[in-house]
């Protein structure tokens, strides 16, 4: 069995997760967003965990605000893939003028952690005893991917960690700097489509969903 523990968080409500093979032991954390970090240390004390990586889904502010702060609370390593690395110091560059004009008034600076590793395609990670298959996912972003990990239960094969590919119903716009609405079908039907239907998701935002409820319900992924 995974521990999974998850909370949404700041003023987008965007779920981050904690991620351990049981606790007090290490720990990934997933998509640190604003207001993140009060959180993260809870789940951390509450479990007894050691944080040794974050994992970034994308390079949107309200997945990475707390990454930084994080990662370096921790000593941990983050890992983004490169198409939106820039995005950590950054951010404002994959805002839209709305999110842009919201955050104006406060004096906020980014900059990247001290360890920061670059994600591939199907690439994989062996992170606090946790196996992790990074799909390559664009469309929201440049450089969105997705994390998935076995679960050890009978009706349930992996977790995937969506970010904002993928939700209950719906899928991620892609209206904002470096969004692609033609790539981000491309990324569902072939990244999202041939997964089994026992794959439970765990999105940026809402609800968690499966596969199966997904391919039976969403009407992007009918439409594929």
């Amino acid at each position: 069995m995974v521990l999974i523990a998850g909370f949404p968080a700041g003023p987008w409500g965007t779920n981050c997760y904690v991620a351990a093979t049981a606790p007090g032991t290490e720990c990934v954390i997933i998509d640190p967003g604003k207001d993140a970090a009060e959180g993260i240390a809870e789940v951390v004390r509450e479990h007894r965990l050691k944080p040794v990586a974050v994992l970034v889904t994308h390079g949107h502010v309200d997945h990475m605000w707390c990454v930084a702060p994080v990662a370096g609370t921790y000593d941990a390593t983050a890992w983004i893939h490169p198409a939106d690395r820039h995005l950590l110091a950054n951010p404002m560059a994959g805002m839209s003028p709305e999110t842009t004009q919201m955050l104006l008034g406060g004096n906020y600076e980014f900059a990247e952690p001290d360890d920061v590793r670059e994600l591939g395609d199907a690439q994989e990670l062996e992170l606090a005893g946790l196996r992790f298959v990074t799909d390559h996912t664009p469309g929201h972003t440049q450089g969105s991917v997705t994390f998935r990990t076995p679960y050890d239960r009978e009706d349930v094969s992996e977790v995937m960690f969506s970010g904002d590919l993928l939700f209950a119903g719906s899928i991620g716009r892609t209206d904002l700097p470096g969004g692609d609405h033609p790539t981000m079908l491309q990324s569902l039907k072939s990244k999202v489509l041939p997964l089994a239907d026992d794959i439970v998701v765990l999105p940026g935002h809402g609800e968690q969903t499966s596969i199966g409820r997904e391919r039976a319900t969403n009407p992007y992924l009918q439409d594929l």
